[in-house]
């Protein structure tokens, strides 16, 4: 992702246009990686589906720790997300196939989980909410730009983005530690968390919840951690 910077970023939601805003977003850590995963359009049966809406909730992962990627600082956190105008960026750089789907398949109004990644200590940091569907993503047309793709075309464009917005800062930050724990439990006990996809399909940038995951993770906000 390029360092946030400004823009004439997507709607705000289907009427306005032209909102100001910055733009975001990969990584690029064995863990978390978004863009250099080797993925085709064919590949995988998730890519076939995901294209539907399947899921109401997401989980979306950028780099909170500055790194340079060809010249460019990627990082952007949830702090900078409540820090732009309107507390609304788009979420752009994603150069995976099944990410991109996924994206793809988000609605206005869909809730995700702002997931820091490829740092000191990983995991879901706040809450956004989708406040524009997919879109041509700009940064696979700028030469200039990390995540530039010289096969993509203006007329026929692979990468897509959404708008985000801030919701909130978690009541306390879920470790990526804490959640694996719950993972293993889980997957002994059949509980919510059994087949999440951070753990299942952990190099996606872009994942799928379901409704049980994503109110069981909100319930631990209140707990204390493991």
């Amino acid at each position: 992702m390029p360092r946030p910077r400004k823009r004439l970023a997507g709607a705000a939601g289907p009427d306005k246009k032209g909102l100001s805003g910055k733009c975001t977003k990969t990584e690029n850590s064995n863990e978390t990686s978004a863009h250099v995963e080797n993925s085709s359009p064919q590949t995988t049966s998730d890519s076939k589906t995901c294209g539907k809406n399947l899921s109401s909730y997401w989980l979306m992962k950028s780099e909170p720790e500055s790194r340079l990627e060809r010249g460019v600082d990627v990082k952007f956190s949830i702090e900078d997300l409540k820090a732009q105008p309107e507390q609304i960026a788009c979420w752009d750089g994603v150069r995976n196939y099944q990410a991109r789907n996924f994206l793809r398949a988000m609605k206005l109004e869909d809730e995700a989980f702002f997931y820091h990644s490829n740092c000191k200590e990983p995991g879901i940091a706040g809450l956004m909410k989708i406040v524009k569907e997919a879109y041509p993503d700009h940064t696979q047309f700028e030469k200039n730009n990390p995540h530039y793709d010289p096969s993509s075309k203006e007329d026929n464009p692979k990468w897509f983005m959404v708008d985000v917005q801030f919701v909130r800062i978690m009541k306390r930050f879920i470790s990526l530690a804490e959640l694996k724990t719950y993972h293993q439990a889980h997957k002994a006990s059949g509980g919510p968390l059994k087949n999440m996809a951070l753990f299942t399909r952990q190099r996606l940038s872009v994942q799928s919840l379901t409704q049980e995951e994503f109110d069981f993770i909100l319930s631990l906000e209140e707990k204390e951690p493991n």
